[in-house]
């Protein structure tokens, strides 16, 4: 079979699967820019205030009066009856999130320094938690200043003078967390849509070789089997290279300026790098089995299973240890970890391309490796 025969063979089969390549790709832009619209909406933290119950049984003076007004500045205060079980039920319909209960004598002896305990009763929510967060934060101040400070109008003072004080802070980073986790989100997902498309087609294209009279047809041609799969392997590169230029294209067209940043350059890099390894991972599939239907299942375990545990489809920071140590087993891992390490660089330099280089060398071993399997295989099967 000559050169020309092999590309004719395989311009029919990948015209035949095209509908494969656009079922993928259209996949990858519905999921691509339904991420992105999530984003666009808006993301701004807005501080919620507690809702508290106060019941004092102390006289609003002096420390429990200040303590009080903390309270109610950072918190809403909700009205009940100082009923046990109109409280018990307001806890259970969440209609308050935290009580207080502030005992007799409770200024006076704070001021005494005697072990005075307030009582609590809280959803154990995390609204629970931030106001326990503030009555800690009065409690902690207000015991500090109480060693040294014996008048209780003068330590109410440095109370809320420390109470008031506000961190101020300064964004310095300058890097687009939302233009860059678009384009982590789309390339991570595009892993998927190339390994289920280089591995399904390039598999069964390869299978069509194994055929048993094509097979033999071969074998007793002058081409060599190094020289064989260097064909098949060539051909194979040059339809991944324009399924990943496709992919690179839509990228431009969707996710607009970050791609023509470093950032940007990176992910076009790796997601080259994950294509070459796709292709020899194909390559091999397609010479080890000759069943297509045991190809269509290979294919779905390869591309689904990888995407699931290497964190395409879930985040890596909710997956078990136990499946990230699995993980590290597949070259879809470490392109998924360079991918996520882009969100965070601000500052490339040696230091920080050092690991992405890393992944991408991984990757480049996994390939070389398929190549070599291939190879003993196809020097295995060279014979009647």
């Amino acid at each position: 079979m000559t050169t020309r025969s092999k590309w004719n063979v395989y311009s029919t089969f990948i015209n035949k699967n095209k509908i494969t390549v656009i079922l993928f790709t259209v996949m990858l832009l519905l999921f691509g820019v339904s991420n992105m619209r999530t984003s666009e909406k808006s993301m701004n933290f807005i501080a919620t205030k507690p809702d508290v119950l106060i019941v004092n049984y102390d006289k609003d003076e002096g420390i429990t009066k200040d303590f009080i007004k903390y309270i109610t500045d950072n918190s809403n205060i909700v009205d009940i009856k100082t009923d046990e079980e109109k409280i018990n039920d307001a806890l259970f319909y969440r209609d308050v999130n935290y009580v207080i209960y502030i005992p007799e004598n409770y200024s006076k002896d704070f001021m005494e320094e005697k072990n005075v305990e307030l009582e609590i009763k809280s959803t154990g929510d995390y609204q629970a938690s931030l106001e326990e967060m503030l009555v800690s934060r009065y409690i902690k101040v207000a015991k500090i200043y109480q060693k040294n400070i014996t008048n209780e109008d003068e330590l109410i003072s440095k109370i809320n003078e420390t109470l008031s004080d506000q961190v101020q802070t300064e964004i310095t980073s300058k890097l687009d967390t939302n233009a860059i986790s678009n384009a982590t989100f789309y390339y991570n997902f595009a892993s998927y849509s190339i390994l289920s498309c280089l591995l399904l087609i390039i598999s069964l294209i390869l299978s069509s070789f194994n055929n048993e009279k094509i097979r033999k047809r071969i074998i007793v041609s002058s081409t060599n089997y190094k020289k064989h799969n260097k064909i098949l392997l060539i051909s194979n590169c040059c339809y991944s290279f324009i399924l990943w230029i496709l992919y690179v294209v839509i990228s431009f067209f969707i996710l607009g300026d970050v791609m023509t940043k470093i950032q940007g350059i990176i992910y076009i890099i790796n997601s080259l790098v994950l294509t070459i390894c796709a292709t020899t991972i194909a390559f091999f599939i397609g010479n080890l089995v000759s069943s297509k239907g045991a190809i269509n299942g290979i294919v779905n375990v390869v591309a689904l299973g990888s995407s699931f545990i290497c964190g395409v489809f879930v985040p890596m920071r909710w997956l078990p240890d136990s499946v990230l140590k699995m993980a590290h087993l597949l070259p879809t891992y470490y392109y998924v970890s360079t991918n996520e390490a882009l969100k965070t660089i601000e500052q490339f330099n040696i230091q920080t391309l050092k690991p992405l280089i890393i992944n991408m060398a991984i990757i480049l071993c996994f390939a070389l490796l398929f190549i070599i399997l291939t190879n003993i295989i196809s020097r295995k099967k060279r014979t009647f």
